[in-house]
């Protein structure tokens, strides 16, 4: 399969420039001839809360990136339990160049709008644009240090430790996204359910909820709404998340 030519420099795509992601994403390292060639590839897709982006095992015939929202993986053994072992921003790319099949499923823990690719075509076009490429793999080797952290907090964290590991995520990676520092009054959407978060950091709901609770009473958390939080001090926070930096 073919992708189109590379066009004159002086050709622009107003939309990708514009997008919310661009900086961020597999193409941000790209010229603006690359850029409009993406754009004439890309198609957009929604999804709902719940539903699933791709599910485990079939074969992947587009990849992209999740322009909105949030989606988890999550691998369901034979005996039918199930475990989330990560989750997908605003940036992170979906699917892998050369991979046929998913070994997770994907599900939309919010509303996604994804930004997706044929994968054949993208992959022509990856090994004609090594921009691309360069992105990728810095993008894979922030999620190797990120499974590295993981590993940490599964396995040495208390409760407490991890439900505040995962706002002091949330907190940066909001604060990356909108192009600033996590800071004082720090405010985002926690994303996922409670349930889905004991699930997620290997806790039951009824601790999960416990110490959501404590660090609220205690003034380390604010939260408002059903999901949003505000951090007042997120030195406190990273304090007792067990981070020292």
């Amino acid at each position: 399969m073919t992708v189109p030519t590379l066009l004159s420099p002086d050709v622009r795509s107003d939309r990708c420039g514009d997008c919310p992601i661009r900086y961020r994403a597999v193409c941000s390292h790209c010229e603006a001839d690359q850029l409009a060639i993406l754009d004439q590839m890309k198609s957009y897709r929604s999804y709902s809360a719940g539903d699933t982006l791709i599910w485990a095992g079939e074969p992947v015939s587009k990849l992209g990136s999740i322009v909105k929202g949030c989606a988890s993986l999550t691998r369901t053994m034979e005996d039918g339990r199930r475990q989330m072992v990560g989750l997908l921003f605003p940036s992170d790319f979906l699917g892998r160049p050369g991979r046929e099949a998913s070994p997770y499923d994907v599900i939309a823990a919010t509303d996604v709008t994804l930004c997706q690719f044929e994968r054949e075509s993208f992959e022509t076009f990856l090994g004609a644009t090594p921009q691309i490429g360069n992105r990728l793999l810095e993008m894979t080797l922030d999620e190797l240090d990120a499974a590295r952290e993981w590993m940490l907090l599964l396995g040495r964290k208390t409760a407490r430790e991890k439900i505040a590991s995962f706002l002091v995520i949330l907190a940066r990676r909001d604060a990356l996204l909108n192009k600033k520092f996590p800071g004082d009054h720090a405010k985002f959407d926690m994303i996922i359910s409670r349930e889905s978060l004991a699930d997620y950091l290997g806790l039951t709901i009824e601790t999960t909820s416990r110490q959501i609770s404590a660090l609220k009473n205690e003034g380390i958390i604010r939260l408002t709404g059903k999901r949003m939080v505000e951090v007042p001090d997120f030195d406190r926070l990273l304090r007792e998340s067990g981070e020292d930096a």
